[in-house]
């Protein structure tokens, strides 16, 4: 009985060891994101970081043993939406629209995610691209992170293809291109950021550009004759 709340014990506390640092990070996360995309990523430091986020710089440096591995987590957090290490191409929202029967629906459903992790990651995603002319590792990011996008929107594509869905003038791979296009992070942040477009405004336009780019028309209802 005794050894059985010891350990209880020391899972509780462990729990509450696990939950602080989570805490912890998250504050990091928000404090980082906040001062990369208000000053870029060159003229963000550690200290400006720690301060912001309230804790200790060797805190910090423990956590992230530099700037750039703060701001890949920081990104990779944003984009997925949690701390899971799950990538964006096996997450269940995804593989439902490579899945879906409709392709319509499919894409309805891949512009759905793709507006939302544009929402949360996509300004962070264009200081990586920002500062990729400067910098090797951001320009490493920025390109993995290019053509992580591109793969999945190639799955999608293949997907729609296989069911006879695209165009007859399109193959998938330059309906991939064309997706990949009109969900970059660069469109997204001209029509949202400096447009001004409202998020459903955004997704809507999304939705039907898409479908009519990609798929092809639907042969209209044949009309039922009388007996």
């Amino acid at each position: 009985m005794h050894r059985m709340s010891d350990s209880v014990k020391r899972q509780y506390r462990s729990s509450k060891r696990t939950a602080a640092a989570a805490a912890t990070r998250a504050r990091i996360r928000e404090a980082a994101a906040r001062l990369f995309v208000e000053h870029g990523y060159a003229a963000t430091t550690m200290r400006d970081v720690a301060s912001t986020a309230g804790v200790g710089e060797r805190t910090l440096y423990d956590a992230f043993p530099s700037k750039t591995a703060l701001f890949g987590h920081t990104l990779e957090v944003a984009t997925v939406g949690d701390e899971e290490p799950v990538r964006v191409a096996d997450r269940p929202e995804i593989r439902a629209a490579r899945e879906q029967s409709d392709p319509a629906a499919a894409i309805r459903q891949m512009v759905a995610y793709s507006e939302a992790l544009l929402d949360r990651a996509g300004d962070l995603i264009m200081v990586s691209v920002e500062a990729a002319g400067s910098d090797p590792d951001m320009r490493a990011a920025a390109d993995a992170g290019a053509e992580a996008t591109h793969e999945v929107c190639l799955a999608l594509t293949r997907a729609l293809d296989q069911r006879g869905a695209l165009r007859d003038d399109l193959d998938a791979i330059t309906a991939a291109d064309i997706t990949y296009a009109m969900i970059s992070p660069h469109l997204h942040q001209l029509l949202r950021r400096h447009r001004h477009w409202s998020r459903h405004r955004y997704r809507t336009w999304l939705e039907r550009t898409l479908t009519n780019q990609l798929l092809r028309e639907r042969a209209p209802a044949t009309a039922r004759s009388g007996p």
